[in-house]
C-alpha cells in the first residue's frame, strides 16, 4: 500500500463516523420533536375516581387514560382525553384454557366494539394461569386458536390486540406479580405475537414485568420493537414512582422507545406512595417527555 493510500484510511473511517453520527443526531432531533404520547392507568390511583384522575392528567399534560370501567369513558372523552387501552377477559382466564375460549372471544369482541366507539387504539389480551394438564405446548396452540378467531374482527376494525406480558417473580401483592401466569417470558409472548402473523396482534411491553423477569430492557426494545404496539411503565422493585429510589433509568429507555420510531401510547402504571400521587403523576410525567 502507498504511504498516501494508507494516510486516506484514516480519514475515510472518520468521515464514516462523523455521517454516523451526524445521521444518529438527525433521528434524535427527529425523535425529540415527537412527543411523547402518555397515558394513565387507572387502577393505580384507586380510590381516586376516573373522572378526578382524567381531570389531573389532562392538566399535567397526559393524552389518555386506561384501565377505567366503560362506564366512565363517556364522561371523560367529553373531556378532550383518550382512551389509550380497552380492557377485555382479565389476566387470570385466559386463551391458554379452551374452556376460558367463549368468555374470552366475546370479551375481546365486545371490548373491540367499545374501541371502535371510544376511538382506541388497542384492546389487551393475556395468555392466562397455568393449568394443570395444559403443557405448553397445548397452551401455545390454543392461545393462537382463541385468537385467531378474534383477529379477522379486529383486522376489519382497524383495531389492534396487544398481548401483555407479566412477571411471575414478585408475590408481595396481586397486581405488583403474578406467579402462575404462562406468558411471564416476553420471548415466549413475542414468538406468540409472530405467530400470529397479524399487523394488528402486538406485543405490550410492561417496562416494569420485563425488568424482573429479563431486564437487559434496551436491547429487548429495540429487539422487539416492530411488534410493539403499547407500553407500560412503573418502579422497580415494588411498582412504585419512577424515581431515583428504584433501579430503572427512565430517560434513556424512554428515548430508546422514541428512537424505534414508536408514535403509540406509554402508559404510566406505577401505584403510587407518596401523600400526593398526582405529585408522583406529574413527576413521571415529566421525566418520560424526553
Amino acid at each position: 500500500m502507498k504511504r498516501r493510500d494508507f494516510l486516506s484510511v484514516p480519514a475515510a473511517l472518520a468521515g464514516a463516523s462523523v455521517m454516523q453520527s451526524n445521521s444518529r443526531a438527525m433521528t434524535l432531533n427527529q425523535n425529540q420533536k415527537r412527543r411523547v404520547r402518555q397515558s394513565v392507568m387507572g387502577w393505580c390511583f384507586n380510590p381516586m375516581k376516573p373522572l378526578a384522575l382524567a381531570k389531573h392528567a389532562k392538566e399535567i399534560g397526559l393524552e389518555a387514560i386506561e384501565g377505567i370501567p366503560s362506564s366512565s369513558y363517556k364522561e371523560i372523552t367529553s373531556l378532550g382525553l383518550k382512551i389509550s387501552l380497552v380492557g377485555s377477559h382479565g389476566f387470570a382466564s385466559g386463551p391458554l384454557d379452551p374452556d376460558n375460549h367463549a368468555e374470552v372471544e366475546a370479551k375481546l369482541r365486545k371490548s373491540i366494539d367499545l374501541a371502535v366507539q371510544y376511538g382506541a387504539p388497542n384492546v389487551i389480551t393475556f395468555t392466562g394461569m397455568k393449568k394443570k394438564g395444559i403443557s405448553d405446548e397445548s397452551a401455545r396452540e390454543n392461545c393462537i386458536a382463541c385468537w385467531k378467531r378474534v383477529i379477522e374482527y379486529a383486522e376489519q376494525n382497524q383495531i389492534g390486540l396487544v398481548l401483555e406480558h407479566l412477571n411471575s417473580k414478585d408475590d408481595s401483592h396481586p397486581m405488583k406479580g403474578h406467579p402462575g401466569y404462562w406468558g411471564d417470558d416476553v420471548h415466549l409472548c413475542a414468538d406468540l405475537v409472530r405467530a400470529m402473523d397479524s399487523p394488528n396482534f402486538k406485543l405490550l411491553f410492561d417496562v416494569y414485568h420485563v425488568q424482573i423477569m429479563h431486564g437487559d430492557l434496551i436491547r429487548n426494545i429495540r429487539q422487539y420493537h416492530e411488534i410493539i404496539g403499547h407500553y407500560h411503565t412503573a418502579g422497580n422493585p415494588g411498582r412504585g414512582e419512577l424515581d431515583d429510589q428504584q433501579e430503572i433509568n427512565y430517560p434513556p429507555v424512554i428515548r430508546a422507545i422514541m428512537e424505534t420510531g414508536y408514535d403509540g401510547y406509554v402508559a404510566q402504571e406505577f401505584i403510587p406512595t407518596a401523600a400526593d400521587p398526582v405529585a408522583s403523576l406529574r413527576e413521571a410525567y415529566n421525566l418520560c417527555n424526553v
